[in-house]
């Protein structure tokens, strides 16, 4: 990838996007997207919800704040022969006109937006009346989220968050997320969990792609190297993924559990 704006873009995430493409697929399955519907991919990525709409026959937009991602999944787009139109752009301030899109995804990216009453109010603005809104996010007792546990021991605390906002379990929560959801004007008709199981030789191995997967660890590598910390946050997650693991057959299974969430613009 080129050069990186944000920390997204920073590391090997393509690898991460790599292994969670599962959920796009049941994502998009679950907006029924049909042939000739409009589409917005919010915080596509590498494109894999968008590719997958794309492929559907779905008018597609893919909106991302990473310019590297995005021209990674337009090269995608490109050697599997669909049409995708890629926009940079912020979760929270949309660049998609009013009531564009029969369909919203956004899988593991809206989540992270800082204001969470902004970016649910950009994802329903966006949304045509009785549009669907498709989401997919990390539980609050998901691996990833307790991840976050871990590596706040070794990066900077991060802002603040808005008022009305949390931390980015809170859209995958599903007792939070249909407030959140209705005070945007939308509804939630279903949500499930499921899980996305990463594979590896060992827990040295999961807690190696878990830090090369992640930009914003990556972009502190320096600071920890010159403090003596960062071989301590290689061993607290090698511990991490032991804990969290689950051997079987000479591997080890990291677990990673998300809400997949239906709504409808009200």
């Amino acid at each position: 990838m080129g050069d990186p704006k944000t920390t997204w873009g920073a590391g090997e995430y393509p690898l991460m996007a790599e292994a969670l493409a599962p959920a796009s697929r049941l994502a998009v399955s679950a907006a029924e997207i049909s042939d000739g519907e409009r589409v917005v991919d919010v915080a596509t990525g590498t494109g894999n919800a968008a590719l997958l709409a794309a492929a559907r026959g779905a008018r597609t937009t893919g909106v991302d704040l990473e310019p590297a991602l995005l021209a990674l999944a337009a090269r995608r787009a490109d050697a599997a022969g669909v049409d995708v139109t890629w926009v940079e752009g912020d979760a929270a301030a949309l660049p998609v006109g009013d009531g564009s899109a029969d369909a919203v995804l956004s899988v593991f990216g809206v989540m992270y937006v800082p204001d969470h009453p902004a970016a649910a109010r950009e994802l329903v603005r966006v949304a045509a009346p009785g549009g669907r809104i498709v989401l997919a996010a990390w539980t609050p007792d998901s691996a990833m989220s307790a991840m976050g546990a871990v590596l706040a021991d070794y990066l900077p605390p991060p802002p603040p968050p808005p008022p009305a906002s949390g931390p980015p379990s809170r859209w995958g929560d599903a007792i939070e997320l249909p407030g959140l959801l209705a005070d945007a004007g939308a509804s939630l008709t279903a949500c499930e969990s499921h899980d996305v199981v990463l594979s590896f030789a060992d827990a040295r191995e999961a807690a190696t792609f878990l830090i090369r997967t992640a930009g914003h660890v990556l972009a502190h590598r320096d600071t920890l190297v010159s403090s003596g910390r960062w071989q301590a946050l290689h061993d607290d997650l090698t511990t991490f993924a032991e804990t969290r693991g689950e051997q079987g057959d000479g591997r080890l299974d990291l677990r990673l559990e998300y809400l997949l969430a239906v709504a409808v613009r009200t």
